[in-house]
């Protein structure tokens, strides 16, 4: 079987693209072949900033001949039919069979393709993967149609096998396929011939081009850090730019050079931020001191004199963009200095967060509130929390920030900290962003989980009162990423708030002032109405509470938010839930499971939700658990059923004095102790306990349905016998809602 190596040659494409484009490059390839009928045994793909290249070993010489037998209309059919069919199939009438069945003659087609040489197949898929690549740019060039991230300039495919190599003949724009290709831009230039990939991969590495990507970095990352380890100093980690400076060279050579000692008092992210983006550079850290001293910048040649004049080169431009950086945060420094964080902060009044929610500054006053009421559940100080969040996102105000977006709170808490602030509310203006995603960091410090809390809570309320939700794929404001930031942050914490509450709370804040606002006058009012809602929790009381009390007419926009808010508030929470539901299945907790949970009261407090879905999770894993869960179900179909059928509640409490045998009695005996275990072990929220205090029902339940039948002629022993199915459904409903569980 003879292996294909395919190689298209052109300008140097950008780093960013060639991951993909291998990839777009083996699957284009290898689906056409075996949609042809050629399969193969194995496939890679690599891509330096030169070319794109593809090794398929094993492939078929030939595609295999098929026949193919198709049944068709019977010869009585109208002439409609037999035309149809004999579309389908590209025949005429004269190339078909007629065979006798059961119900008469009836037409049939006999399909026969012959095998095709492996060479014509994979000429015609090359051709057409050229010509419909999936660039997410391409350019034409001189007077060709054919599209290209850059102008290609060869194509290189072969065939070999034990006999030699064969060239693929075709011709996509002129571009002929042949047998060669070029090494290194510069230090390998000429055109050399290969016979396979085990030739063409050492020809180009003696062509001084490391075709493998991760051969690469790995060559890259290794020169770097010897090369630091021997001056006592460390590389930075910085995965993605590893990637994207391995995709700029086919022959990597590490430098490493000096920043200038003006630079070395920039805080370390500032200078590994501007080497980065800028420059592509690596920075090299001194572990003791913390500070950035030196970078790494990789070249793609090598000079007769080792790198000095590249090096002299980079750092003289190094040396002009760090001056912009130590001269934007010298200013920032000036400007905390005579005006404070808040002073800073200033001009976010004249910047839009949002056309329906206000401007940047109204959205740090609601957040800076939201967080003071927060704090006390975290055991934080609500000063603190409220001056963290008035002054988080002052950095956004920064020239530093204005030029690398990324810094935004880390900034901050370097305002912060030379404004002279409190050391909690600098890690608050660094960390209430966090986290960002599923495997970013949660921030544990009180002050800085409030904030963050507050944060996130205000842009889901925001967006949910001017009905801006997610739909579908579509999630402009990453609102998904925010309600799971506040489930991360309340599950690593072990926050125990109601979530409602607050939600219900900031969604009257919007609904209040998208209808005017509140007078002053009624401004106590409103604050009234808040803290009934953290008081009590429920929307529609606490305001029918606070409102009983005005003498006089009560303002239109809280009667406006009364009606408008629980909806969207229940909405929310469920929102709220969904996500939650992603998170604990990724941590192994059935759907179910998490539904029954979500069914008992308190769902808005997520702590206690989790505790009791790991706790119904474990509990369900036994032998236990799973029967108890079959008992319950038996009782509840029959009790279910003999409701429906009487039209009546059997929910009037059974009396012991109607038990006919021990085992009856016993169930009453193990229901009441078991009660009195589960109302103590909910108290506590001990939920493991009241599983436990559960598992003891499993016993007297079988023994109960083995000795007793339920619908006996008697209809008074017949309806106590009912109530007392009705006392295992509630007592079991007062841990976990068991009917959501699936059998």
């Amino acid at each position: 079987m003879p292996d294909l190596l395919i190689e298209l040659f052109s300008e140097e494409i950008p780093a960013r693209m060639q991951g993909r484009a291998a990839d777009d490059l083996k699957s284009l390839v290898t689906n056409g072949m075996v949609e042809a009928g050629l399969t193969y045994a194995g496939a890679a793909a690599f891509s330096t900033p030169r070319r794109l290249t593809l090794t398929v070993q094993g492939v078929l010489a030939a595609s295999p001949a098929t026949r193919e037998e198709r049944k068709g209309p019977r010869t009585d059919a109208p002439e409609q039919a037999l035309a149809g069919f004999l579309r389908s199939t590209g025949l005429t009438k004269d190339q078909l069979e007629i065979r006798d069945e059961k119900k008469g003659q009836v037409y049939f087609a006999v399909l026969q393709k012959p095998g095709r040489p492996a060479a014509d197949i994979i000429a015609e898929v090359l051709d057409h993967a050229i010509r419909n690549f999936p660039w997410p740019k391409s350019m034409r060039w001189g007077n060709g149609t054919l599209k290209w991230v850059r102008p290609l300039h060869s194509i290189l495919c072969i065939l070999t096998d034990e006999a030699g190599s064969e060239v693929v003949a075709l011709d996509v724009d002129g571009i002929a396929s042949g047998n060669t290709t070029r090494g290194h831009r510069f230090m390998a230039p000429d055109a050399f011939k290969v016979s396979g990939f085990d030739d063409y991969e050492a020809k180009l590495k003696k062509a001084r081009v490391i075709l493998d990507p991760a051969e690469r970095a790995d060559h890259i990352w290794h020169d770097a850090t010897t090369a630091a380890f021997a001056l006592g100093l460390e590389v930075v980690e910085d995965r993605g730019l590893l990637v994207e400076v391995a995709g700029l060279v086919e022959f990597p050579v590490v430098l490493m050079g000096d920043i200038g000692e003006a630079f070395l008092g920039l805080p370390p992210e500032v200078l590994q931020t501007s080497m980065r983006e800028h420059q592509k550079f690596f920075s090299v850290r001194n572990p003791v001191t913390g500070r950035i001293e030196k970078f790494v910048t990789v070249a793609n040649i090598v000079t007769k004199d080792h790198g000095a004049t590249i090096l002299a080169g980079n750092q003289k431009v190094l040396s002009a963009r760090l001056s912009d950086a130590k001269f934007f945060w010298e200013n920032d420094l000036r400007t905390v200095e005579r005006q404070g964080m808040e002073g800073m902060g200033a001009g976010l009044a004249h910047v839009t967060f949002h056309n329906k929610l206000g401007s940047q500054a109204d959205r740090v006053a609601r957040i800076a509130e939201l967080a003071a009421n927060i704090a006390p559940l975290i055991g934080a100080d609500a000063g603190l929390a409220e001056q963290a969040a008035k002054v988080a996102k002052a950095d956004l105000q920064s020239e530093m920030v204005g030029e690398f977006p990324e810094l935004q709170g880390l900034m901050g808490r370097y305002y912060a900290a030379a404004a002279g602030l409190d050391a909690q509310v600098a890690t608050a203006c660094q960390q209430h962003y966090s986290p960002l995603g599923p495997s970013d960091d949660v921030p544990t410090e009180p002050v800085s989980v409030a904030v963050a809390l507050a944060d996130k809570l205000d842009t889901l309320t925001g967006f949910w009162s001017v009905d801006e939700k997610p739909t579908g794929s579509k999630d402009p404001f990453a609102l998904r990423r925010a309600a799971l930031g506040v489930i991360r942050l309340i599950l690593t914490n072990g926050v125990r708030m109601n979530i409602d509450r607050f939600i219900d709370s900031q969604l009257l804040r919007f609904e209040i002032a998208k209808n005017g606002g509140v007078e002053h006058h009624r401004n106590t009012l409103l604050t009234e109405i808040l803290q009934e809602i953290a008081h009590h929790g429920v929307f529609g009381a606490a305001v029918r509470t606070v409102l009983d009390k005005v003498d006089g007419d009560v303002p239109e926009n809280i009667l406006a938010a009364q009606t408008a808010i629980p909806d969207t508030s229940t909405d929310l929470l469920s929102f709220f839930h969904d996500r939650l539901k992603v998170h604990l299945r990724d941590q192994g907790i059935r759907h179910d499971v998490i539904d029954a949970c979500l069914a008992m009261p308190g769902n808005d407090d997520l702590t206690l939700l989790v505790k009791r879905a790991e706790a119904l999770a474990a509990f369900l894993k036994t032998d236990d658990g799973e029967n108890l869960l079959q008992g319950y179900k038996r009782a509840n179909n029959i009790l279910s059923q003999a409701e429906e059928k009487d039209g009546v509640e059997y929910s009037y409490g059974a009396d012991l004095k109607f038990a006919e045998n021990d085992a009856e009695k016993a169930l009453f005996t193990a229901l009441d102790q078991a009660e009195a275990r589960i109302t103590a072990a909910l108290k506590a929220e001990d939920f493991a306990g009241a599983m436990t205090a559960i598992a003891t029902l499993r016993g007297p339940i079988d023994a109960f349905f083995e000795a007793v039948q339920i619908n006996t002629d008697n209809q008074t022993i017949r309806r106590n016998r009912l109530n007392l199915l009705h006392r295992i459904r509630t007592v079991c409903a007062s841990v976990v809602h068991m009917s959501r569980i699936e059998g």
